[in-house]
């Protein structure tokens, strides 16, 4: 253990220093080279920005604590890479629109999307929780940031994808690229007694499920608010009219998303309840059921909640979500763990991945339904979508598989087996001192 130790302190630092000095100095640069966002009206507004960070950070955050002896690591190192990773995000972002000559935008929304951007990131540390080290989460952190926001850079430049389309890509980006690094892990015995919950952990874990649940209409609709306030900052008096209506749409578009995202949470909830009780043995309702499901329903609605007409849809979407994610967790732990011998310590695959895919191919069935007169134009928008859906995935599984087999390498240190999802490698507990 003292060698171990002696590791943690001679890598993680300086780790932690390097990135930090790289990106003050990146920021020095950004600011006097481009020196955009720093004046002007702000196109964000700071409530949409809180709800956000209440859950990427306070969410994600308590959602990860459900190992009894790895509370700490769960909730701290997902601070220490939320703060590093976002900016990352920022300048990641900054240096792709400076390339591709684009304007930038403000520095509360910029912050407000690398926030979003690090779900990504918060979705595959889930995948590995307990096994990765921190320096391993450190450089996984940064290498995905970059590899995410070039998928969505290339959804956006040669699929015309729309921006907050294109950010909802993050849990299929992040769910899959996870299953990929987690891939490249060894995998826990199975009777490995630390990998397993207690009622207060599962407390803690469900606290976080229930800020996710609160705020997730504001994520899913935060991105196409704001495309009603740059409507409303370009307005210019020779086309009031046409940018009043722009507003309008947007504004309402807006409103739809938030709607149709409760509804479908709602019914995914439900509907977790339900089948939580069918299908355990004693018929009581299991906390990883509930735990995972209820949230199913905003993942599933992400690509197409602003388009929804009517909340009906977006509740079959929350119920089909909440069937594939409680279903899915026994398919998985057959599957992943016993076929793929890939071990997924947060069940982010039938949480987030799942989920995703049904709201990718829900995406598709509706622009099927809104277009199928005009077959020309169908063909074309079926493309890109499923072109989008496959390029992320793609891209997410190849770079999630060599970022793993990188970071086990022997000098990132990767922690044995029988050290996993144990807090005492990297914390200090003064009650288990000699003499207390």
């Amino acid at each position: 253990m003292p060698s171990n130790y002696r590791n943690f302190r001679n890598s993680v630092p300086w780790v932690i220093f390097f990135l930090e000095a790289v990106f003050i100095a990146l920021f020095c640069a950004d600011y006097f080279v481009f020196s955009h966002g720093h004046a002007g009206k702000s196109h964000a507004s700071y409530p949409a920005f809180q709800d956000v960070s209440h859950m990427v950070i306070f969410g994600f955050g308590f959602f990860l604590t459900f190992l009894k002896r790895y509370g700490f690591s769960s909730t701290g190192f997902h601070l220490l890479i939320i703060a590093l990773g976002v900016q990352c995000s920022v300048l990641v972002e900054d240096i792709l629109l400076s390339l591709l000559e684009r304007t930038h935008d403000d520095n509360l929304l910029r912050i407000t999307k690398a926030t979003m951007s690090m779900t990504a990131v918060v979705i595959s540390t889930g995948a590995v929780l307990g096994k990765a080290n921190p320096v391993q989460l450190i450089l996984m952190t940064v290498v995905e940031i970059v590899v995410f926001h070039g998928s969505r850079q290339i959804n956006k430049t040669f699929l015309q994808v729309p921006d907050n389309i294109s950010m909802m890509h993050v849990h299929l980006f992040g769910a899959y690229f996870g299953l990929a690094l987690s891939s490249r892990f060894s995998e826990p015995s199975p009777k490995l007694e630390k990998n397993s919950s207690t009622s207060k952990s599962d407390l803690l874990s469900m606290l976080g499920t229930l800020f996710l649940w609160v705020f997730w209409p504001s994520f899913n609709s935060v991105l196409v608010l704001e495309d009603t306030r740059k409507a409303d900052s370009n307005t210019v008096s020779a086309v009031t009219e046409s940018k009043a209506a722009n507003r309008t749409s947007f504004a309402f578009e807006a409103t739809k998303a938030a709607t149709n995202t409760f509804f479908a949470l709602a019914v995914s909830a439900v509907t977790a309840f339900i089948l939580s009780v069918l299908t355990t043995k004693d018929g009581k309702i299991r906390m990883t059921h509930i735990h995972s499901a209820v949230i199913a329903g905003g993942v599933a609605v992400s690509y197409t909640a602003h388009s929804i007409a009517y909340p009906w849809i977006a509740m079959i979407l929350g119920l089909l979500a909440s069937v594939i994610a409680i279903l899915g967790s026994y398919c998985s732990q057959r599957c992943l763990n016993s076929t793929l011998k890939i071990h997924d310590s947060s069940g982010v695959h039938f949480t987030f991945g799942l989920p995703a895919v049904l709201g990718a191919l829900a995406q598709i069935v509706l622009l099927v339904i809104k277009n199928w007169t005009n077959l020309p134009r169908l063909g074309y928008l079926v493309f890109i979508q499923v072109g989008a859906f496959c390029q992320t995935l793609s891209v997410a599984m190849i770079a999630g598989w060599i970022t793993g087999s990188i970071l086990n390498l022997k000098p990132f240190k990767t922690a044995p087996v029988s050290k996993y999802f144990d807090d005492q490698l990297y914390w200090e507990f003064p009650h288990l001192a000699v003499g207390f």
